[in-house]
């Protein structure tokens, strides 16, 4: 049947209609919101608006400054912004007295949900369980369902998957993946509703270098008592050579600028590959008020010639785990030592990523898409996917685009240009400005005139 209160048999074709509504899609909906003669909806298969719940610590800020919101780097303008939130619940001064540049991740995921209930183009307890390509309307089939199992089918000449991406969990680990092992071997996105009996175990090892596992290991550190007698031991095991702190400098954050963008997408398929693992630093490293947070904790463990119930291991990869008793033995191997080893842990947490995954509601498309040798998205520089050219619609992606367009597709700092990118290229004329030129630094060889970037 076809949706009748939001398009369909009653109101047409959708000009642009997303699925899911993270941060992403969310920036699209508010930046669309109000554009003359464009017609958008939003579905997303979860009740409400939520980002990342199981890290939403308290204490846990974002890592990129508040301007990075939903819109104000593509318009400042827009009644969607940070700003505007605070306006509206009072909050101005407060802020501003307090002269924070990195928010709480508390208050970012409330903003979220303030601009998430208020867009009228955004309906949660919608999921998608299909996508077709329907020849003779011109147009994607978008077919969804209710909480209460009703479906409806809506047409769009352009489809933007912002599913987002999914918990990543090494190899080695994903068979203690299962309900035998629940609350035990977990990933940190899952972290929060397990915390309080993480934190009554005696041993828990968090497995991965990156911010989640740096706020866990700070986290359970908090949970022992002040001489760090009480809570569980903790150890920290990551294959990185370092618990390297997240590249922060001025010159080296314009890696997040549309001009590396552009920069990345011209080079070699094998360089881009190799780049984005040697980047590591820039998107997986841990920010310096972390890590100086879990040293001030380590020290304060040694006041009387204690030491920390803790142990901090870089350079390690887990290669194996299995059950033993009522904890786990993880066997393991020291890469620069060459030297392998086993540690018996009560619980284990996989702060370990996330990773781009391929939604079941594609496959009816699974055909069309011009998939690349390991089936990933080709990605244009308008975030387009390459398609059968019997499609005449449009199927974009928001941040499953790290091997084409770099380290900037997971990162909030270039969410709002992104997504104006894509509105522009949906509307076919230039709804918003964006950016000629962004960065100081020249991203290749220098051109005919110096300081102008080979184009």
């Amino acid at each position: 049947m076809h949706d009748s209160a939001h398009g369909g048999a009653h109101g047409g074709v959708y000009d642009l209609l997303g699925v899911g509504i993270g941060p992403f899609n969310l920036s699209l909906a508010a930046l669309c919101d109000g554009v003359p003669g464009l017609r958008a909806l939003f579905l997303d298969r979860r009740p409400s608006f939520s980002w990342h719940p199981g890290l939403l610590l308290e204490g846990t800020v974002l890592q990129v400054p508040f301007l990075a919101d939903l819109v104000t780097m593509a318009d400042p303008t827009s009644r969607w912004s940070f700003l505007n939130y605070l306006r509206e619940h009072e909050r101005l001064f407060p802020f501003f007295f307090s002269e924070r540049f990195h928010v709480p991740r508390r208050e970012y995921d409330h903003y979220c949900r303030w601009v998430a209930e208020r867009l009228p183009s955004c309906r949660f307890g919608a999921e998608v369980t299909a996508v077709e390509w329907d020849a003779a309307d011109g147009a994607f089939a978008v077919t969804h369902r209710s909480a209460d199992g009703r479906e409806a089918r809506v047409l769009a000449r352009r489809v933007v998957l912002g599913v987002g991406t999914g918990p990543a969990v090494p190899e080695a680990l994903r068979p203690l993946l299962s309900p035998a092992h629940a609350g035990r071997v977990l990933h940190s996105a899952d972290y929060r509703a397990h915390r309080a009996a993480l934190a009554a175990r005696d041993d828990v090892t968090v497995v991965g270098a990156g911010q989640s596992g740096a706020e866990v290991v700070l986290d359970l550190l908090r949970h022992q008592d002040g001489e760090g007698r009480g809570g569980p031991y903790v150890r920290w095991l990551a294959r990185t050579p370092a618990f390297a702190p997240m590249e922060y400098s001025k010159i080296g954050l314009e890696h997040f600028t549309p001009d590396y963008v552009h920069y990345f997408r011209g080079l070699p398929e094998a360089t881009r590959e190799r780049l984005v693992r040697e980047q590591w630093q820039l998107y997986k490293g841990v920010s310096a008020e972390t890590l100086a947070d879990i040293h001030d904790e380590l020290y304060e463990r040694t006041i009387g010639g204690r030491r920390p119930r803790a142990g901090l291991h870089p350079g390690v990869e887990v290669t194996a785990a299995r059950p033993d008793g009522d904890g786990y033995v993880l066997a393991c191997r020291h890469a620069e030592q060459g030297t392998e080893f086993e540690v018996r842990t009560s619980a284990v947490v996989a702060a370990t990523g996330y990773a781009a995954v391929r939604p079941a509601f594609l496959d009816p498309l699974e055909k069309l898409v011009d998939w690349d040798d390991r089936g990933r998205y080709r990605v244009d520089g308008s975030y387009r996917v390459a398609l059968d050219p019997a499609v005449t619609g449009t199927l974009y992606v928001q941040n499953a685009e790290l091997h084409t367009h770099g380290v900037g597709a997971p990162d909030l700092t270039l969410g709002a240009w992104r997504a104006a990118t894509i509105l522009n290229s949906a509307a076919g004329r230039t709804v918003l400005r964006v950016p000629r030129q962004a960065a100081w630094t020249t991203f290749g060889a220098p051109g005919p005139h110096a300081g102008e970037a080979v184009r």
